[in-house]
């Protein structure tokens, strides 16, 4: 922007944050907004490294937290998630994904201007790399022992102790740009039922999941009755094995849904490499395949060939 004048940068659609975000800037000496319509339109034209950016979630595309992970190593602007007041959970898991921080909204003049005096840089260098590093505050916590709270049950789901869908799609991107990299198998497994199950019944399922999983898989929960399992180094024999215990422990434990009739489990895989695999998207796409496959079969085990 020209004048000399740094600039707010504000991601959003939403016509009452634009208003909030030029009637507070409007007190401030030496700033300007700049409205930005589209993610890619971001990326496009990164901000100046003095400059700001207000990212709004609900801004069509993908999850924020996603985003702003894809923005690391792309700007070195500051850049803070729009957050509803009170929202304490947030902020953790923005920093955790490369963001500065969370502002609370709507914008006021006050919370603007506290945030803008404040010129420390990103943490995170500008230096090329495609790759993700926990910001250092957030790694001292957790080597210490004392991992911040409101980190963890920003990643985790609340009933079943499983990651949560946020942080599945952030694993599922690191995990398949590793098998990339060092050309190594991973195994997507979706598994899910049909109807609704009790806490008691999903916590006893994660149960399940755990004892049939090693350190390194990354299990988790995707939507009300299904999950999403991620196997480094696992091919379709390896997937298929723990998938059929999982069922017939399941089985074996008698497991119901709200209804009283048995959990029907169905269960689809796909596995990285093969050569129409080309993007994270395509190996979650042929294990949702799979899965509504093996559900529309009354259950059972499908393997995407």
């Amino acid at each position: 922007m020209g004048d000399g004048l740094r600039t707010v940068r504000v991601l959003t659609t939403d016509d009452s944050v634009i208003t909030s975000a030029r009637a507070s800037v409007e007190a401030l000496e030496g700033w300007e907004v700049a409205v930005v319509e589209s993610q890619e339109d971001q990326i496009a034209a990164p901000p100046a490294p003095g400059d700001v950016l207000l990212i709004d979630p609900w801004i069509s595309g993908e999850n924020v937290y996603e985003y702003c992970r894809r923005l690391t190593g792309k700007t070195r602007c500051r850049t803070f998630i729009l957050v509803e007041r009170d929202n304490t959970r947030a902020a953790p898991i923005a920093r955790f994904s490369g963001a500065t921080g969370t502002v609370e909204r709507p914008l006021t003049p006050s919370t603007l201007s506290e945030l803008l005096e404040n010129d420390a840089a990103p943490s995170d260098a500008d230096d090329g790399r495609d790759t993700f590093d926990l910001p250092e505050s957030l790694l001292r916590g957790i080597t210490s022992g004392t991992p911040d709270g409101g980190l963890i049950q920003a990643l985790i789901d609340s009933v079943t102790g499983l990651f949560n869908y946020a942080f599945l799609n952030y694993k599922l991107d690191e995990e398949f740009k590793r098998a990339q990299r060092f050309e190594t198998s991973l195994a997507c497994v979706m598994l899910g039922f049909e109807g609704q199950a009790s806490d008691d019944v999903l916590r006893e399922l994660a149960a399940i999941f755990l004892v049939h999983s090693r350190d390194t898989d990354v299990l988790g929960r995707f939507d009300e009755s299904s999950f999403l399992f991620l196997l480094p180094s696992t091919g379709p024999d390896g997937a298929s094995v723990m998938a059929h215990r999982v069922g017939e422990m399941a089985e074996e434990r008698g497991l119901k849904d709200l209804v009283g009739d048995p959990l029907q489990i169905s269960v689809g895989i796909a596995c990285f490499p093969q050569p129409d695999l080309k993007r994270r998207e395509d190996l979650y796409g042929q294990a949702r395949d799979a899965f509504l496959s093996a559900r529309r079969e009354g259950g059972g085990v499908v393997v995407c060939s």
